[in-house]
């Protein structure tokens, strides 16, 4: 194509132009420039330029002939019949361009296989995670409470069925409320030290609560628990896959497979801890003494020196419990 153009680079020929088909035909003088046909008036001034790919020719075979740019039959330019080189230049050039222009058939299968692919890539990479980002972002409070009641119901099949006692139930409420959750339920087995779940409810294992002598222990575990799981409905609807986040928010509601399915995942132990600087900023905020968490842990305390040594407080400035609270909430499982 780049040779052609050179070939023809000075190549010259009168013409009559016109703008529309309502205007008179002018005089004028083709020329070929950079992969255009340019036209300009007697005195040497521009009229137009058109693109080289984009001509078109009106009369193919038959002289004088005729040509337009693509799209806009009403513009002409007529290029008389003796103007031979330069009626046989622009039809070189346009078969050279129409060679090296893309198959219709091949183009629209490299379009529909890069639509695909395009399709394919959100599909698998963009589309679940917007999805999910989406329920999350909408679903109310009162819903993800009616999801973690329905998951617990799962969930203490598992477990057993939730400790209770009448003396233990006013120190329960209390921690509930020193710790701003909704519920905490205290069950017998089944679960690591504690487990969150959507809606502000808390899975706690009775061993989390009977094996330590002060409630800063349990306390803890619970705010760990918290920070580790951030946004409990999102660790369901990751888990089930984007089915699941597309059911809630079609039909405000997930199916009890997905919920039995989940709920056998709580039973597994969480060893992963959060980030040492999360959690005492976590405890901070939460008026909290971090080093019975951290020797509940690891009763030596060679692997959680560093919160030992980050505890702001000697002595929790806001108790957890009373101390006849913490005695009574240690016997809620002996009915």
């Amino acid at each position: 194509m780049t040779t052609a153009l050179d070939k023809y680079q000075r190549l010259e020929a009168s013409g009559l132009w016109r703008a529309s088909p309502d205007e008179q035909r002018k005089d004028v003088i083709v020329s070929i420039g950079d992969a255009t046909l340019i036209i300009t008036d007697m005195q040497d001034r521009a009229l137009t330029h058109w693109s080289l790919p984009a001509v078109r020719r009106r009369n193919p075979g038959t002289r004088p002939a005729v040509y337009h740019p693509d799209g806009d039959p009403g513009e002409t330019l007529e290029i008389a019949a003796d103007e031979t080189e330069m009626i046989e230049a622009i039809e070189k050039l346009r078969t050279a361009v129409a060679r090296q222009a893309p198959k219709p058939g091949r183009l629209r299968t490299l379009v529909l296989a890069g639509s695909v692919l395009s399709i394919a890539a959100l599909a698998v990479f963009w589309l679940p995670g917007a999805l999910l980002n989406h329920a999350l972002g909408v679903v109310p409070e009162a819903k993800r409470q009616d999801i973690g009641d329905a998951l617990l119901e799962q969930a203490t099949r598992l477990t057993g069925t939730p400790c209770h006692s009448v003396l233990a139930s006013s120190a329960l409420r209390k921690l509930e409320q020193r710790l701003n959750l909704r519920k905490l339920v205290v069950v017998p087995s089944g679960v690591p030290a504690a487990a969150a779940l959507p809606g502000g409810i808390v899975l706690v294992n009775r061993n989390a609560i009977e094996d330590y002598e002060e409630p800063d222990v349990v306390a803890g575990f619970i705010i760990a628990e918290n920070l580790r799981n951030g946004d409990p409905l999102r660790g369901v609807l990751q888990a089930a896959g984007i089915s699941a986040s597309f059911r809630l928010l079609t039909t405000g509601d997930l199916s009890d497979e997905i919920l039995r399915a989940h709920a056998e995942t709580l039973v597994l132990d969480q060893t992963e801890r959060p980030a040492d600087e999360a959690l005492i900023t976590a405890f901070a905020e939460n008026n909290l003494r971090i080093s019975p968490y951290a020797y509940a842990l690891d009763p030596s305390g060679e692997t959680t020196l560093s919160l030992i040594e980050a505890d702001p407080f000697t002595v929790t400035p806001e108790p957890v419990l009373s101390d006849g609270d913490w005695v009574a909430l240690q016997g809620i499982c002996d009915g």
